[in-house]
């Protein structure tokens, strides 16, 4: 057990989702907290992280920086996937060894699994199969960021471990539709089609595939509880408990908002993987647990994006 209270704690990351929680999280541990902008800090140079980390000093590190997004985004960017992911993994894990950190946190994603792989998934299935092609730039970057983990820990004895958490959702989410995942761009789309009274609303696919969904301060709080107690080179993984396919996904999303409108389906897109349900079987005996419902946190998303958008428009000139 690894107490973070009076630790000097970076989060690489932190203003976006994922990273926010962390802030708000780790507000109640009694550390103090780094942070780094862009502007500050370009975590693709090797230079400028080996810098910032012998200047600032962290003793702990929570590596929830990365380039992220949904289909569209994987398939429009597959060069950005790869090349930003496997630097800003490169820079932070190569500069945290080299400086002795004590420990750090690498998230990485549910989809670095087989497309086909068994159901729950537990953590030895990693490599097992092919990968999901809509997303295997990501997922690519995300396997070498682990291992480069697990390979440090074995050559220089580094406290690192890696977390794959499933489908996250939350304040701070991404509503663009051109990068967003499906559960934000359920959330605009839904709220755009009930503002201008639409008849119905398209989705991708079949509206089959079956995902997990865990709020993203439910996310936080198990990184941190990874932070103190494990140390394994293993990924473990952090999951609901249960999925739901994207069609009932697009249900829970009416309901929350209050939009009446049928659904259409767009065949001609991709489904992507059929199933992506985690065994957090592990986590879970380390006394974690979920405690946010879906539709609970669905309405507190919904009334964040909401504020948001307020502020924006007030913002316009």
């Amino acid at each position: 057990m690894m107490s973070l209270e009076g630790k000097r704690v970076w989060v690489a990351g932190h203003r976006g989702m994922v990273g926010a929680a962390l802030m708000r999280r780790l507000q109640n541990e009694g550390c103090t907290l780094l942070t780094a902008g862009r502007a500050e800090l370009d975590l693709r140079r090797q230079a400028e992280t080996e810098a910032w980390i012998e200047r600032t000093q962290p003793e702990v590190i929570f590596l929830a920086a990365a380039k992220v997004g949904g289909i569209l985004a994987n398939a429009s960017l597959p060069a950005d996937f790869l090349y930003d992911n496997l630097a800003i993994e490169t820079n932070v894990v190569h500069a945290a060894a080299r400086a002795g950190i004590r420990k750090l946190v690498m998230l990485g994603s549910s989809c670095i699994y087989p497309r086909e792989a068994a159901q729950p998934i537990d953590e030895d299935q990693l490599l097992s199969g092919p990968l999901e092609p809509t997303n295997e730039w990501y997922a690519i970057a995300k396997i070498a960021g682990l291992k480069l983990a697990q390979a440090y820990r074995r050559q220089h004895g580094c406290d690192f471990i890696a977390a794959m958490p499933c489908n996250l959702y939350g304040p701070h989410d991404n509503f663009d539709l051109a990068s967003s995942h499906v559960l934000a761009a359920f959330i605009r789309r839904v709220h755009e089609a009930k503002l201008q009274e639409a008849p119905s609303i398209e989705i991708w696919g079949s509206g089959t595939p079956r995902r997990e969904f865990l709020h993203v301060d439910d996310c936080a709080d198990a990184l941190v509880r990874l932070a103190k107690t494990y140390s394994d080179e293993k990924p473990i993984n952090i999951g609901a408990g249960q999925d739901i396919t994207i069609l009932e996904l697009l249900e829970v999303v009416k309901r929350v908002v209050g939009y009446a409108g049928g659904t259409r389906h767009d065949r001609s897109k991709p489904d992507g993987t059929p199933r992506k349900l985690m065994d957090s079987s592990r986590i879970a005996a380390l006394g974690w647990r979920p405690r946010i419902g879906l539709e609970e946190g669905l309405a507190e998303t919904y009334a964040w994006y909401l504020a948001e958008e307020s502020r924006d428009r007030s913002a316009e000139p």
